[in-house]
């Protein structure tokens, strides 16, 4: 075959990959590109979504206007300790990533990226109003704090729950294929049937939960309605929906470790827990990164437990931002700030996608 051909060859089986990819790169470009840049386009815009849907020319430019609305207020202050518990675990942060980095437990990049969401936690907690001072828009941080919150009980609930589920399952026998397939069931109901299942768990009247501590002469919990347990009710849904699937990736990850490496540290003593700890846990690295980085992603953009379960309430205590976007943009009409907001929650999720990766990573 002469070079003339071979090049020919090439080119072709280059066309023909891209005729391959074309139908999934005019879908991906049409239904996800297009509407993020599309969204970052209009949240620079006064956009009142009736008035421009019959009049094209009612939306107006304002340029970073909607962040500041969203983010900022009149007369901010900043001090040192104002939210004590947050930033003392920033200052707690910043010194445990510079302790790992001088110990060499951890890669350069590791650490700091560690160091940077420790110094954000203790920074942005001190910006608060002044005397005389508000923010000018008083939900959307309480908003982002319930959130975080929400993220932060569900995501370890589900890897922690989702782990010991596929350590205690991973055994070739009948009895242990039907508990993955019960336990993997929640993960194919959809949110309004798993609300509806936990909201009737949840009744003081006639819930499980509720004649079971009757049974022990408890008091019923009104957990719906109660501003200290309503979040909670939320994540124990969540978490008990989520653990499906975290379990089956769990399970692959158990299942690609090899038995050798038990059977050589079965000769070192290394067995039960210790086996766990020194082979299991280590072997699992990518897979816990993997889980963890989807269930932030997933738990970010909460919207139907909130909704569904809570209608955000009481007070707000459950109101989410996915929720707050919604309701901004359908209910009040103001689709400029609302795609700010949600311009905002991709730099969250992507900060904490990005800093999980690089914590993850393996050493060299």
């Amino acid at each position: 075959m002469t070079s003339d051909q071979r090049h020919r060859k090439h080119l072709s089986q280059a066309q023909a990959a891209w005729i391959l990819l074309a139908p999934f790169l005019v879908v991906y470009g049409a239904f996800l590109v297009y509407p993020f840049f599309r969204g970052i386009w209009i949240s620079l815009h006064d956009w009142n979504l009736l008035a421009v849907a019959f009049n094209p020319d009612a939306r107006e430019f304002v340029g970073l206007h909607n962040y500041e609305r969203i983010l900022w207020g009149r007369n901010i202050e900043w001090a040192a300790f104002s939210c004590p518990t947050l930033q003392v675990l920033g200052v707690v942060g910043v010194g445990l990533s510079v302790f790992l980095r001088r110990t060499e437990r951890v890669s350069r990049a590791t650490a700091i990226a560690l160091g940077l969401a420790a110094l954000l936690l203790f920074v942005l907690p001190g910006f608060h109003p002044g005397e005389g001072g508000r923010w000018y828009d008083r939900r959307f941080w309480p908003t982002v704090g319930n959130t975080i919150l929400f993220v932060g009980w569900t995501v370890p609930g589900v890897t922690l729950s989702a782990l010991v589920l596929a350590a205690a399952l991973n055994r070739e026998t009948r009895a242990m294929s039907v508990l993955r397939t019960l336990f993997f069931l929640s993960q194919v109901l959809s949110v309004t049937v798993v609300t509806l299942i936990w909201q009737i768990m949840f009744s003081q009247r006639q819930g499980l939960i509720a004649n079971v501590t009757e049974l022990f002469g408890g008091s019923p919990i009104v957990w719906l309605t109660d501003e200290s347990f309503a979040m909670a009710a939320i994540v124990i849904t969540t978490v008990w929906w989520s653990v499906g699937i975290a379990m089956i990736l769990f399970l692959a990850g158990l299942q690609d470790i090899s038995r050798d490496l038990y059977e050589a540290g079965a000769l070192d003593n290394a067995t039960g827990f210790r086996a766990f700890w020194y082979i299991t846990l280590p072997n699992l690295k990518r897979t816990i990164t993997l889980v963890i980085v989807l269930q932030i992603i997933l738990h970010f953009q909460v919207f139907g437990q909130s909704h569904l379960m809570t209608n955000g309430g009481p007070n707000d205590t459950t109101q989410v931002l996915v929720r707050y976007v919604y309701q901004t943009a359908f209910r009040d009409s103001e689709l400029g700030r609302a795609s700010a907001m949600a311009v905002f929650l991709f730099v969250i999720m992507g900060s904490f996608s990005v800093l999980q990766f690089l914590v993850g990573r393996e050493e060299d």
